[in-house]
């Protein structure tokens, strides 16, 4: 979602932000992150949480774009995150069944199905693989270097806010603005590395509304990316979001040549069943291993 640059915007969006302000003028950055933790499910319940399983339908495809107006005014850097398996854009979108599996610290495996076929990806921590029948590369595929620089920078499965201190992380108050109608504080995370990101907590919940993404390289330009999340649910005692919506943000061009820019289809996860602290086996974080016609004929 493009922010809009009109003069009532503005207006309203300032009269949004002076009655955030004063409806709890008192909370400081730290405050806000340590009611997050608690609107969460509490520093406690977190602590306990080894694993994640989460299993639904992943939006792909929708490649008819039409041109938006150019917000001059979003630029900002994203949270880099493990790339998604790649595959052909198709022209109209599909909901893709997909599980992911997460473990402490940053263990994850993600598999999502298409006409037949799966794609992998998989991370143990240190070491990432990959296979992409979408575009017909059967072999196991080592993460490429940036791949591992972006798992690396990944927060714990808790999420950057718990424990964020002794994680390194200062979090600043960065403002207050609206996002989709809720008014939000925006916290600046600077992690232990040097790595800027921004979360968007919801005044009112305090769950987390909005989330910076990866940027991406799309048509030659860096994109920011902006990740979304609605439909928090209850698991286990934990509040967990059951739908997360990503977009790419139009920027102009570097030369300002031109007025008008591409939009990008978003997005969108489904969860469909989420569970916390299933019993993994140690193998599900290996590199994967591809049964060729030939072992498959032996067995």
């Amino acid at each position: 979602m493009l922010r809009k640059l009109l003069v009532v915007g503005l207006a309203l969006g300032f009269t949004g932000t002076i009655l955030v302000a004063e409806s709890v003028s008192n909370l400081s950055a730290a405050d806000i992150a340590n009611k997050n933790v608690a609107a969460r499910g509490g520093l406690k319940a977190w602590h306990a949480v080894q694993t994640i399983s989460e299993s639904g339908k992943m939006g792909a495809g929708g490649n008819d774009r039409a041109p938006v107006a150019v917000a001059p005014d979003v630029k900002r850097p994203g949270k880099p995150a493990a790339a998604l398996p790649t595959s052909p854009r198709l022209k109209e979108e599909a909901q893709l069944p997909f599980r992911l599996d997460l473990e402490r610290p940053r263990k994850m495996r993600l598999e999502l199905d298409f006409n037949g076929q799966t794609a992998v990806q998989v991370y143990d921590g240190a070491n990432g693989w990959k296979v992409r029948p979408f575009l017909n590369r059967m072999e196991v595929e080592n993460y490429t270097q940036d791949e591992l620089k972006l798992a690396a920078l990944q927060s714990d499965l808790d999420g950057p806010l718990v424990d964020y201190a002794a994680k390194g992380t200062k979090v600043e108050l960065d403002g207050t603005e609206k996002v989709e109608d809720r008014d939000t504080y925006r916290l600046k995370l600077t992690m232990k590395d040097g790595h800027v990101t921004h979360v968007w907590i919801d005044a009112k919940t305090f769950l987390e509304a909005k989330m910076e993404g990866a940027p991406r390289h799309l048509d030659g330009q860096e994109h920011p990316v902006e990740i979304y999340f609605r439909d928090y649910r209850t698991v286990d005692g934990l509040q967990i979001p059951f739908v997360l919506e990503t977009k790419v943000v139009p920027v102009a061009a570097p030369n300002g040549s031109h007025i008008r820019q591409t939009q990008y289809p978003s997005e969108k996860i489904v969860i469909e069943k989420a569970q916390v602290n299933p019993k993994f086996e140690a193998s599900l974080f290996s590199r994967p291993v591809i049964e060729t016609t030939a072992s498959a004929k032996k067995n």
